[in-house]
C-alpha cells in the first residue's frame, strides 16, 4: 500500500534503530498510551512482537526509506473500548518530526481502502485521548464519526483516569466514495434515536 509520500510495509528487525529514535520522544508513546522506548533492544522487541502481525505495518517515509510510525487495525478483545461484535481497533502513531504533514490521514485511508477491498469488515472504531486533539482530527478527516461516548483504560500509560473519545466508521458498500463518509454521519445519527 502506498501513497507518492508513504508505503506502508512490514516491520523489520533492521528497522529497531529508527523506531527507537522516534519512540524514545517522550512527546511521542505517551500521546497513544505507550511508554517511550529505552532502548534499540526494546525497540527491537516491539517490533517482533507487537507489530510482528499481519495488519500492523510501518508508515515508510519514501524521500528517506525510513519507518517513521505505525498503523494496524487488531481485534478489540481486551480493550475496554465499546466496540460491536467482531470490530476491529484501528490504531497510528507517527513521529514527531513528521506532525502536521497529513501524513496519518494519508496512511489511515490506505488502511480503510486495503480493509474495504480485501476484508468483510463492516465497521471500524477508534478512539483517542480528549488531549490529543490532533489524532481524531486524522480519524474524522477519514471518514469516522464520533459515537458521542468516552472510556477509560488505566492499563494503557499514563492513562489513569484520562477520558478517551470514540470514533466510528461504518463501511457501505453499495454507495459511491464521495457518499460513504455522509453516510457514515447520517447512520450514526439514525442509530442513536431511541
Amino acid at each position: 500500500m502506498q501513497t507518492e509520500r508513504i508505503l506502508l510495509r512490514p516491520w523489520r528487525d533492521d528497522d529497531a534503530e529508527t523506531l527507537f529514535k522516534y519512540a524514545s520522544d517522550p512527546d511521542v508513546g505517551p500521546r497513544a498510551g505507550w511508554p517511550p522506548h529505552s532502548s534499540v533492544e526494546m525497540s527491537l522487541e516491539v517490533i517482533r512482537t507487537v507489530f510482528n502481525n499481519a495488519t500492523t505495518w510501518a508508515i515508510e517515509l519514501k524521500a528517506t526509506g525510513e519507518a517513521i510510525g505505525c498503523i494496524g487495525y487488531l481485534p478489540a478483545k481486551g480493550c475496554p473500548i465499546p466496540a460491536r461484535e467482531g470490530e476491529p481497533l484501528v490504531g497510528y502513531w507517527i513521529a514527531k518530526p513528521y506532525w502536521n504533514q497529513g501524513i496519518c490521514t494519508e496512511a489511515l485511508r490506505l488502511v480503510i481502502d486495503h480493509i474495504r477491498k480485501t476484508t468483510d469488515i463492516k465497521s471500524l472504531i477508534c478512539g483517542h485521548f480528549v488531549d490529543n486533539p490532533a489524532s481524531g482530527r486524522v480519524m474524522e478527516k477519514c471518514g469516522f464519526v464520533a459515537t458521542g461516548e468516552t472510556y477509560f483504560d488505566d492499563t494503557q500509560y499514563q492513562s489513569k483516569g484520562k477520558p478517551i473519545r470514540v470514533l466510528r466508521l461504518v463501511f457501505f458498500p453499495h454507495l459511491p466514495i464521495w457518499k460513504r463518509f455522509s453516510q457514515n454521519e447520517a447512520a450514526f445519527r439514525q442509530a442513536q434515536r431511541p
